[in-house]
């Protein structure tokens, strides 16, 4: 199968070398695709340098800043366009270990449609030492599933793979949520078409090198529009 790895990038110079070096390092058949979103530290520079190194990554530079959600729909679509048929979306700044991905791809193989990367289930864990930010966490993705009753334990996780055939089924252009509460939407549309979803653990790393894009506000508007996802599905 074909596979593309999905990386939204804004303000990504310190780290989008490094990732695309060691994704290519850890898997020869597969293909990257950074979605800039206008990053003024010349992001998309350093990646159109790259693409002369490498054959199988690929850049779209967005006209504008229009955030995480719009970057991913971008790339699925331009994915599917381009005859993939296997998709992961990942961060640019390490926090998703790609070696992981070969686990995805296992589980793809088994049968399943969409697989999760998960701090939460046994196995799974997190670098993250703020009290605050881990009771945020694992209290959102508590009230996620209380809200949405998917029996997923990291509905707000970023790192997951999906097939051709899930993509298709969760129709893109119906996606409303923005920022990263987006994922939870792709992962609640694919349960409720009946899809079928693993979870795989994953270990979560708080990024080293870069300024964290996610705030309090940020989360908290997150996690009401929980709710707007489950009346909008209905």
């Amino acid at each position: 199968m074909k596979h593309l790895l999905v990386i939204p990038t804004y303000n990504e110079a310190d780290n989008v070398e490094n990732i695309i070096e060691e994704v290519f390092k850890l898997y020869k058949d597969i293909s990257i695709l950074i979605v800039d979103d206008s990053s003024p530290d010349g992001t998309a520079q350093i990646v159109k340098t790259l693409q002369e190194k490498f054959e199988n990554l690929y850049v779209i530079v967005q006209p504008e800043k229009k955030g995480l959600a719009n970057a991913y729909i971008n790339g699925f679509k331009w994915g599917l366009e381009s005859g993939f048929d296997l998709f992961t979306s990942c961060d640019a700044d390490f926090s998703h270990n790609p070696v992981y991905i070969s686990e995805f791809r296992k589980k793809i193989q088994e049968g399943y449609d969409v697989v999760v990367g998960s701090r939460y289930i046994k196995g799974g864990s997190t670098t993250e030492k703020n009290f605050f930010r881990n009771f945020i966490s694992i209290g959102g993705n508590i009230w996620a599933d209380m809200v949405l009753q998917t029996g997923i334990k990291d509905l707000l996780e970023g790192f997951n793979t999906y097939t051709k055939n899930a993509l298709l089924k969760i129709d893109l252009d119906k996606v409303k949520s923005g920022g990263f509460i987006f994922q939870t939407e792709m992962k609640y549309r694919a349960y409720k078409s009946g899809l079928k979803l693993v979870e795989v653990p994953i270990c979560f790393k708080v990024r080293t090198i870069g300024q964290s894009k996610m705030t309090l506000s940020i989360i908290l508007e997150a996690l009401i529009n929980v709710l707007l996802i489950k009346v909008n599905l209905k």
